[in-house]
């Protein structure tokens, strides 16, 4: 096969496994660009069905009997971000010399504008908000897409934008081919996706595709403190880190440093947890190189509003305060919202995905007492249950409950689920939400 590009420059016939926010963006931008679009989904639903007859795309629905016939007719195969690696039309893909690819490959063949792409199991949102708002403060137009509510695909059809800040999923850079953001930022790793990925090294290499194609005056931006990262920098371009006290953005006392002198005071962030640090540090090193001053990262640090659901205090009863970091959908999420606190109640469960929560001990000194929730319940218990008082529950509002009376009025409670939410909730979102109504309605009033 040739490049990409060439392969693009005549129509071809792309087969898209799943339908969902991402592939329906991507089929309307095939086929504005003349190709044919054919889609396999096995539980498509009538807004489904709705979508891909107004875009004219060929939707199969089912099981597919005859995968090989559809491959076979294809010059590309574009999964929807999320696809499990077991499913079989990678394995035919692969068979048949029949490329799979990501979004972020054919935006990068559509449209040469600069991007700076965030990845890493934890943070990423944080960082690309703060990114955006910082570019925007310097007078760069930029646009925040990728693993957003906005497609890369999408976000590229603005002719005003300058730059784009892209968060880089795993799901997305597994399948990339070609993908050279100028700026590639590596934020930690841990555990996360084991449902998706077919082992621990799979999720790895897959972050590891964000250096895959830097360009030769491309940077990649690195976790001095992640061994994990720092293995996979690259050895023949350019590389800053971040985090470690001798790392090139660093705290230095009071002060956020970089190459180019001081950023900001910790006095001046929005919020000065340790994870709320690294990601003014890694902001400012993902964006410096594309137009950002530090000035407007000091100023985008200082009036940063936060994100819902990451450590987000939502109400006090009785003089403890019960905080939502229901976005903590890993062990390493969840250490990094303890790290915030000296003694905590914690509301902790949900579905594992596969991953170890025994990661959960090293926070176990901050953690005061645990109430374990959800489908990971016995493995919370088994993880805490020898050290600590733990309290299993069945609900969002018996969780509640059991927190505030193991909080004795005196300690904080944190939902920091340390799972995803899917056993439950269509989403963290949803689970935060819940929790904040449970909070309101046991007598809980703004913080």
């Amino acid at each position: 096969m040739g490049s990409l590009a060439e392969l693009l420059s005549s129509p071809q016939q792309v087969l898209l496994v799943g339908m969902g926010v991402t592939n329906r963006a991507v089929a309307g931008a095939l086929m504005r660009r003349d190709h044919r679009v054919v889609a396999i989904d096995d539980q498509p639903d009538d807004a489904l069905r709705e979508a891909a007859a107004d875009l004219g795309v060929v939707l199969v629905e089912g099981p597919i009997a005859d995968l090989e016939a559809q491959v076979g007719d294809a010059g590309l195969v574009i999964p929807t971000p999320g696809l499990p690696e077991s499913h079989p039309v990678f394995a035919v893909a692969a068979a048949l010399s029949v490329p799979s690819v990501s979004e972020l490959d054919l935006a990068a063949v559509w449209d040469d504008r600069p991007i700076a792409a965030v990845t890493g199991t934890n943070g990423k949102t944080t960082v690309v908000e703060l990114a955006v708002d910082a570019l925007a403060r310097s007078g760069v137009a930029a646009v925040a897409a990728g693993n957003t509510d906005v497609p890369l695909v999408v976000a590229i059809d603005d002719a005003d934008s300058e730059v784009f800040v892209v968060e880089a999923s795993s799901f997305r850079l597994a399948r990339t081919l070609e993908f050279a953001p100028r700026v590639g930022t590596w934020l930690n790793f841990a555990p996360d996706h084991l449902d998706v990925h077919a082992d621990l090294d799979s999720y790895e290499l897959a972050k590891a595709r964000l250096w895959a194609h830097l360009p030769a005056d491309g940077l990649a931006v690195a976790n001095a403190l992640d061994d994990v990262v720092m293995a996979h920098t690259p050895k023949h371009r350019r590389v800053e880190t971040f985090g470690g006290p001798s790392a090139d953005w660093r705290l230095v006392g009071d002060k956020l440093v970089g190459p180019q002198g001081v950023v900001t005071t910790v006095d001046r962030l929005w919020r000065a947890l340790p994870h709320d640090i690294d990601d003014v540090l890694a902001a400012a090193a993902t964006v410096t190189p594309v137009g950002a001053t530090l000035d407007a990262i000091a100023e985008a640090a200082e009036h940063f509003s936060g994100l819902a659901h990451r450590v987000s205090p939502v109400g006090e009863i009785n003089g403890s305060t019960f905080y939502d970091d229901s976005k903590a959908t890993t062990p390493h999420a969840t250490l990094a919202a303890l790290r915030g606190f000296r003694h905590v109640v914690l509301i902790v469960g949900g579905r594992s995905k596969g991953i170890d929560l025994g990661e959960l001990r090293q926070g176990a000194e901050r953690v005061a007492a645990v109430v374990a929730i959800g489908e990971a319940a016995d493995e919370i218990i088994a993880v805490f249950g020898s050290t600590h008082r733990v309290e299993r529950v069945d609900d969002m509002d018996e969780a509640v409950a059991a927190a505030l009376v193991l909080s004795a009025g005196r300690l904080p409670v944190l939902l920091s689920p340390a799972c995803a939410s899917f056993d439950r909730y269509s989403s963290y979102r949803e689970r935060g939400d819940d929790f904040a109504r449970a909070v309101h309605e046991l007598g809980g009033g703004t913080p």
